[in-house]
């Protein structure tokens, strides 16, 4: 009997997998157990001709009961990374080859012919292939960038099965691939830029403190005003991701499969923009097996939802557990993963179906019912987890037609940037680095006032336009603003400008 060492993928993470082979007499078979699912199960008939197009003799062509074993056998196994280990298992057990398995790890799918077709999730396996001891790891040519982000483990890419085979027998010396991080993932969804919307001072000002400490937006307005242009120049103001972060976000994008094959790490921030169509298993993550939805491809950057309350009310209603925790949890009767969603929601919306209610210049077509079945979509619970709301109103032909400020961009960028630098400076300590993310033990550290902003927060609380939620996000966002200001303490100013940004009633 023969053992080789493979992996399986189980949400965003891996598990060891032990690919046990043996070889006996008896009736002409090959079978494989241990909860192999479909995909799984058809490797025996590309595993078969793979060998043979190899020059070596495939198990049909011997008289020998074959028998593979996925342990751990309670762990469903699913795709077809399998293959390669699964062969290889079987050439060491019928004594085809010979090779010392111990402290090395092997993924990758066979095509009929003998070459290495990639995989997903390359990324995660070199991760727990390090982190279970491996010294080495062999996979397809293909996925060699992806896994080398990982240090301290020797990736070994191949291109077909005759390959690996001569570097396993030391017939052919392959040297370890080395990382390339030269290149970066672009996101070509958040390509505008800031400049580009005229007028609108206020909308941008919202954005920029949006930027500098990670709040939830919302944004209102007639058609046609920027809001959809606005939104999608957000992910430029945001700060390049650092290495860490850089690999949770790469990790997830492996799992998906939509990682570039020329750039095999995401240095960009995610923005992701679903159609408002979308399930909410396509939001939130499901399916079987269960993989990332949206908001998990947008951890550590931008959920955008335009025209938000034409997405189905039970889906909005499902993001308010992820904007308050920052993970989701998949529930099923035979797992439990988590997927990470630490992500800024960034949300345009009309005040009714056709755009106009309140407008000064247009006549609302829509009906009173009609627009409180629109704007009953936005529950209470749901905007009370946003930050700040603005308006984005229509703009006078002077100012549409004004001089572009090529350096406006430029100017928010760095007054962004010096903003995080403080919060990462303040927060050095914890286990957060922006202002959205304090807890009350924390804001209440951070976040004091003086008399005259209690006078200010007092009022607006007992009158009920706060709620104790809505307060303590008035208080974060007014701490964002003195950052901004580079002010050690919140301010009255500061505490009034934040006020601005809560939703004012239809």
């Amino acid at each position: 009997m023969s053992k080789v060492f493979s992996s399986a993928i189980l949400g965003i993470n891996a598990e060891t997998i032990e690919v046990e082979v043996e070889c006996t007499g008896g009736l002409r078979s090959f079978n494989i157990v241990g909860l192999a699912g479909k995909s799984v199960d058809e490797s025996k008939e590309r595993v078969d001709l793979a060998i043979k197009n190899s020059a070596m003799k495939s198990p049909t062509e011997q008289t020998k009961k074959i028998i593979v074993n996925l342990a751990p056998a309670d762990l469903k196994k699913e795709g077809a990374l399998f293959d390669l280990p699964i062969a290889l298992g079987y050439l060491l057990a019928s004594k085809q080859i010979r090779f010392e398995p111990d402290k090395k790890l092997f993924i990758g799918e066979l095509s009929l012919d003998g070459k290495l077709k990639p995989i997903k999730g390359s990324l995660i396996i070199a991760i727990e292939a390090k982190n279970q001891g491996f010294e080495e790891i062999i996979l397809p040519k293909a996925n060699s960038p992806e896994a080398c982000l990982v240090k301290g483990i020797k990736v070994f890419g191949f291109d077909n099965l005759k390959q690996v085979v001569c570097h396993l027998e030391g017939k052919k010396t392959i040297q370890p691939e080395k990382e390339t991080l030269n290149k970066i993932t672009q996101h070509e969804e958040g390509c505008a830029n800031i400049g580009w919307v005229q007028g609108q001072e206020y909308a941008k000002r919202a954005l920029e403190i949006a930027a500098a400490g990670a709040h939830n937006l919302l944004m209102e307005g007639p058609p046609g005003t920027g809001k959809t242009l606005l939104a999608k120049s957000f992910a430029r103001l945001l700060p390049p991701l650092n290495f860490n972060d850089s690999l949770e976000v790469t990790k997830i994008y492996s799992v998906i499969g939509l990682l570039q094959k020329d750039s095999p790490l995401i240095k960009t921030t995610p923005f992701r923009s679903p159609h408002h169509t979308s399930s909410e298993t396509a939001l939130l993550g499901g399916g079987n097996p269960p993989t990332p939805g949206e908001i998990t491809l947008a951890h550590k950057g931008v959920l955008f939802l335009d025209e938000l309350p034409e997405f189905h009310r039970d889906v909005l209603e499902s993001l308010r557990q992820p904007l308050e925790e920052g993970d989701i949890t998949i529930l099923r009767s035979k797992a439990r993963i988590r997927f990470p969603a630490k992500f800024i929601l960034l949300a345009t919306a009309n005040p009714c179906p056709c755009g106009y209610y309140n407008d000064p210049e247009k006549t609302c077509t829509c009906s009173a019912s009609q627009i409180q079945m629109y704007r009953r979509k936005m529950s209470g619970p749901l905007m009370d987890r946003i930050d700040m709301f603005i308006n984005v109103p229509r703009i006078k032909f002077e100012k549409l037609n004004a001089v572009e400020n090529k350096s406006l961009e430029s100017e928010i960028k760095e007054r962004i940037n010096n903003a995080r630098a403080i919060q990462a400076t303040r927060f050095k300590k914890l286990k957060i680095s922006k202002n959205s993310e304090m807890q009350i033990p924390e804001i209440k550290q951070y976040c004091e006032f003086d008399n005259n902003s209690k006078d200010l927060l007092k009022q607006a609380v007992d009158s009920g336009k706060l709620s104790p939620r809505a307060y303590h996000r008035v208080l974060k966002v007014a701490r964002t603003i003195a950052d901004l200001d580079n002010s050690e303490n919140i301010l009255f100013p500061h505490i009034s400008e934040a006020l601005m940004y809560r939703k004012k009633s239809a």
